[in-house]
């Protein structure tokens, strides 16, 4: 499969980010639920973390929290920083925070965790595939951004500075913190890294090849 250079149009894409409709939403859920699951065996796979992943992990060992909900309050404290970016939320902003904590929840609980090379490699590149997946869907549905992205691209309008740029020194202070708290950095940090956006660009791709049939 070609991967898209850009985010198709889709016919479950919204007018706006409080357009809602069964279908839509059903979309919305089911892409964040398996963005979850993947990200859920990415921990699992004992080789290392997403950078988001290390963050709560580490505050998870802290606080004695479970790992989604170490991620959902990040997400919400993420989210309160969009006021003075003014970035405003839709749907999918709040879904994003609930529906993936919850599947990384889910996920850790009943997948278990990996001690071999083999096996956590495997679990790596399925989980990327999933997050890969699970984000094509739920961005092509128009519902607004998770709180990550819309800090990402609201820090890049105050502040002029590319958003790769932005996107990376985010994930490298957040994985630093987490990893300062315990989270654990590692080979599945690095795939993860390094593939993620193939994997995004080869579903956007995906989804536009099937729905123009």
């Amino acid at each position: 499969m070609k991967p898209h250079r850009t985010v198709p149009i889709l016919p479950w894409g919204a007018k706006h980010r409080w357009d809602l409709s069964l279908k839509r939403v059903f979309i919305l859920i089911f892409g964040l639920a398996i963005f979850g699951l993947g990200d859920a065996l990415i921990i699992e796979s004992g080789l290392g973390n997403t950078p988001w992943s290390v963050l709560a992990q580490g505050i998870s060992l802290k606080s004695g929290l479970t790992i989604g909900t170490s991620t959902l309050f990040i997400g919400v404290t993420v989210l309160l920083l969009w006021i003075p970016l003014r970035v405003r939320p839709g749907f999918g902003t709040i879904a994003n925070i609930l529906v993936i904590a919850l599947f990384i929840d889910i996920g850790t609980h009943i997948i278990p965790l990996q001690d071999g090379f083999l096996f956590g490699v495997t679990y790596v590149f399925i989980g990327i595939t999933l997050v890969g997946a699970g984000s094509a869907l739920y961005i092509t549905c128009g519902l607004g951004p998770g709180p990550r992205d819309g800090a990402m691209t609201g820090l890049h309008n105050r502040t002029g500075v590319r958003v790769g740029r932005v996107r990376l020194a985010i994930e490298v202070v957040v994985s630093i913190l987490g990893a300062l708290l315990g989270g654990t950095l590692g080979v599945g940090t690095l795939l993860f890294a390094l593939f993620i956006g193939q994997s995004l660009a080869i579903s956007l791709g995906a989804l536009a090849r099937l729905t123009a049939k």
